[in-house]
């Protein structure tokens, strides 16, 4: 099972079949960006038009039916800190986030979660049982990291999720086809995943390609998750479609990933 594309208001955005909360996986169609912001950046600092930003922002709310003072974002690291917000953490979006973190998760009606990535991998998180939803933003260092497990256990401390019944959401990322790395990244899945991370590793070479989104699914099986989407579709292939920060040399600008009860 894979994502499937929705388009509203000539807006593009991809959504998981498994997930009833409204969320979306934004691509690059449907924004008012130029040049290399071409055309829906959703990156607030990457040196786009203000402007263009702004608008791009009310093209994806206007097709998602949010408004942008209740999405909720931080500042992402490449770490395994999770933060639980509430509707107090509202109306931040275009201010400097104050707080790190890559997972966010919520049980609060009326709060529109977001990470942004251009090759990292996106993962939304649903309970529909107690009404909680997740966003995790996973690089290679917060997958092996265990970002997602971290998520999944913050659910289940802060709200009683049962992790047999969130469903999951693993969007489109750089994907083993195209990620290339050195010795550290496999050596790190190694650490993180022992044997089963030899399904997500192949050798050609001094080089390795890695494979984050098998990577992220067995995290998140171990985790206790049996449900889950993930999309078939590669960043770097699909820069046509997607924002890619090798692809593009990081002269690019973002996507995002939102969720919302």
């Amino acid at each position: 099972m894979s994502l499937t594309e929705k388009m509203v208001n000539g807006v593009l955005f991809m959504s998981a079949p498994n997930i009833d909360a409204p969320h979306a996986f934004t691509t690059r169609f449907g924004g008012a960006g130029r040049g290399i912001y071409e055309s829906l950046n959703l990156g607030l600092n990457l040196g786009d038009d203000p402007g263009c930003v702004r608008e791009n922002y009310d093209r994806i709310c206007g097709a998602l039916n949010i408004s942008d003072s209740d999405i909720v974002c931080s500042k992402q690291v490449h770490g395994a800190d999770v933060r639980a917000v509430t509707r107090a953490d509202r109306g931040m979006l275009f201010t400097t986030a104050e707080h790190e973190a890559d997972g966010l998760v919520t049980c609060d009606s009326g709060v529109t979660l977001a990470v942004f990535t251009a090759d990292c991998t996106p993962v939304l998180l649903h309970d529909p049982v107690r009404n909680a939803v997740a966003a995790v933003h996973a690089g290679w260092r917060g997958t092996v990291a265990d970002i997602a497990g971290e998520t999944v256990r913050t659910m289940a401390v802060k709200y009683g999720c049962r992790p047999a019944d969130i469903k999951a959401a693993i969007g489109p990322c750089i994907s083993v086809c195209c990620y290339e790395t050195g010795q550290d990244v496999p050596d790190a899945l190694l650490r993180a995943l022992g044997a089963e991370a030899d399904s997500c590793i192949t050798q050609f070479g001094g080089k390795f390609r890695v494979d984050l989104k098998k990577a992220n699914r067995l995290l998140l099986v171990r985790a206790g998750l049996s449900d889950i989407t993930v999309s078939d579709e590669c960043t770097a292939c699909r820069s046509d479609k997607y924002w890619s920060h090798r692809a593009t040399k990081g002269k690019r600008g973002s996507q995002a990933a939102f969720i919302r009860i």
